[in-house]
């Protein structure tokens, strides 16, 4: 099924953000190794064209019924496509918990008007967030969230099937409002769950480290293990390596609201972001 993103406005612009757990959803053993090639090879040759890349693309966060299900037929079509989840008669992938949680961002990324990917971000700062990865890994994130730790954790990454096989710079751009979200709410971890063929890649682009090998998830035909890199102190050397992850405070606020606009750190999501090659743009929609 093509999902279709709803068309540009005028005069609108979006943001440019994100990032996950997840590049076998993007595309699969094949596209990871082009991935490798193209950040081992020349990584600098490589930031400079996601950066071109990211002229034509556009986040928000889905906040209507009609963009979360955009996002949930998404997900099927990229599960399914793998091979990762069974066949649901609504076709939809939906976790009513987790997608309506109170720290819960469900991320949306265009290309050139039309929805290529999407990453769910979760903050927890106490044992009784409402994070996807306690419901497997417990054991592994309910200490440091009793420690008062904050995790800020990267799950449902998902794309277009037809557009990740062409570029295979997508997964860094879907991943970056989760590095930036990071930042935004002073994450002491970030998390990501990848399968097992993936877990090189986490350790070598984001200095992730395995905390977990492995396990059965929930409503998943593959097993993921855990991963999380210690975010304050391997956030300037990823920087420095992909410079198209650095963000501004209202680049960040854009998409996350402003810190101290609630208790939950959380503000309508109306505004829209773009990255420019002179800069942040930000606008309310038409």
């Amino acid at each position: 099924m093509t999902i279709l993103a709803r068309p540009r406005r005028k005069n609108c612009v979006s943001p440019v953000y994100f990032g996950h757990q997840f590049v076998n959803l993007l595309l699969g053993v094949a596209g990871e190794n082009l991935m490798g090639a193209a950040i081992s090879s020349a990584p600098t040759t490589f930031s400079e064209h996601v950066f071109k890349f990211l002229e034509k693309v556009e986040h928000r966060v889905a906040s209507n019924p009609a963009e979360r299900e955009a996002v949930f037929r998404l997900r099927y079509d990229a599960y399914r496509g793998n091979g990762f989840l069974k066949p649901r008669l609504d076709e939809k992938l939906y976790d009513p918990l987790y997608d309506s949680g109170p720290m819960a961002w469900i991320t949306m990324t265009f290309v050139d008007g039309e929805l290529a990917g999407t990453v769910r971000v979760s903050v927890g700062t106490a044992e009784n967030a409402v994070l996807p990865g306690l419901q497997v890994f417990s054991d592994i994130l309910a200490p440091r969230l009793r420690a008062r730790q904050t995790i800020v954790e990267f799950t449902r990454l998902a794309a277009k099937l037809s557009l990740s096989s062409a570029r295979p710079e997508l997964p860094y751009i879907i991943m970056r409002p989760g590095f930036i979200a990071a930042q935004h709410f002073d994450a002491d971890f970030a998390v990501a769950t990848p399968r097992e063929e993936h877990i090189a890649f986490y350790k070598r682009a984001f200095g992730a480290a395995l905390w977990c090998a492995p396990r059965d998830y929930p409503g998943l035909t593959a097993k993921l293990a855990c991963m999380g890199a210690n975010y304050p102190a391997v956030r300037s050397a990823i920087e420095a390596r992909y410079p198209f992850y650095k963000s501004t405070a209202a680049e960040r606020a854009a998409l996350f609201g402003p810190r101290d606009a609630a208790p939950d750190g959380r503000s309508p999501p109306a505004r829209v972001l773009r990255l420019t090659s002179s800069g942040a743009e930000v606008s309310s929609p038409a």
